[in-house]
């Protein structure tokens, strides 16, 4: 089988997975939540990812937000990427096979998480396993070594995979090292797409000649980031700099308290029209003293949050 082709570039969000009170999915805010994305310019979307809280998830909640998102999708236009990785292989293969069957654009897919690869030649052999279950799909390896403590090398990876999985198009770079991340986009002479996931990077990276990004941060900033990737391919690198200072500022506001995900699911309920709720990682509330700090500092920052909110 000749390999896959995959021309996909630019910004994928990787969204939230909405949850209502009582832990239950809340699948009916989706279709809202594509078109706020689409309105904004952003013509990707990532789901069951770690913002996306995939691996506290069941298996049949997965292929749910999966359905609901590629029926939301067909209507906005938008490229569907599904991470299935992060349970047992059994249920990796399954949650594959489902996302080909979906015909989603492609699957991301993290490594084995208890009996963990240390060595391309392990990852490469886990990544043909699932490569053969959605043997049509484009799929992209999911490298967060700060989550996973798997740490091979992402440049060495890519060099030493060649055509031994057909449906590999590359991966999402979620590390701080961009000596190793400039390594992995120059691999096999630029072969694979490679997209960041730091979104306190994004200006050095399109130095060193990445274009593609998958950031928490377009959920809640998403002209921000659009302000920041034309102020690149302008060349205009001193306001790109300012950019990148202000997101930065405004993400590490946000970030600093504890459970990420949940704070960054709070300040899109405060700053946008989408509440997605609680997240399911404890702890699952957050304190009022919390809160106000965030929205302090958002107001600081210039930003307008909305004092009213439905979960916090």
């Amino acid at each position: 089988m000749s390999r896959l082709s995959y021309t996909y570039k630019g910004l994928i969000v990787p969204a939230f997975t909405p949850f209502n009170k009582n832990g239950s999915l809340n699948l009916d805010i989706i279709s809202k939540y594509a078109t706020y994305l689409a309105k904004k310019g952003i013509k990707g979307v990532l789901v069951n990812g770690t913002n996306g809280e995939g691996m506290s998830m069941s298996v049949a909640e997965r292929k749910l937000v999966a359905e609901t998102w590629v029926k939301a999708t067909k209507e906005t236009k938008q490229h569907l990427m599904v991470q299935i990785g992060g349970t047992s292989l059994p249920d990796v293969i399954d949650l594959a096979k489902h996302a080909s069957d979906l015909s989603v654009d492609s699957i991301l897919c993290l490594p084995e998480l208890y009996f963990k690869p240390t060595t391309s030649k392990q990852l490469i052999e886990y990544l043909e396993i699932v490569g053969k279950a959605a043997p049509k799909t484009p799929l992209l390896y999911y490298h967060i070594p700060m989550m996973t403590n798997v740490n091979i090398h992402m440049g060495q990876f890519l060099e030493s995979i060649n055509n031994k999985i057909p449906s590999f198009v590359g991966i999402k770079f979620t590390s701080f090292n961009l000596e190793e991340g400039a390594q992995a986009l120059n691999a096999n002479n630029r072969k694979y797409a490679i997209f960041l996931g730091n979104n306190q990077l994004i200006n050095a990276a399109y130095a060193l000649g990445m274009n593609s990004f998958i950031l928490s941060s377009i959920n809640i900033f998403p002209e921000l980031v659009l302000d920041l990737l034309a102020a690149c391919k302008d060349g205009d690198m001193l306001k790109a700099k300012d950019i990148q200072e202000k997101l930065s500022r405004a993400v590490l506001a946000i970030m600093k308290h504890g459970n990420r995900v949940q704070a960054m699911k709070m300040a899109m309920a405060l700053l946008t029209d989408i509440d997605t709720g609680l997240s399911r990682a404890l702890p699952k509330s957050i304190s009022t003293e919390t809160i106000t700090t965030i929205i302090k500092d958002l107001t600081n920052l210039g930003y307008q949050p909305k004092i009213e909110n439905r979960h916090y």
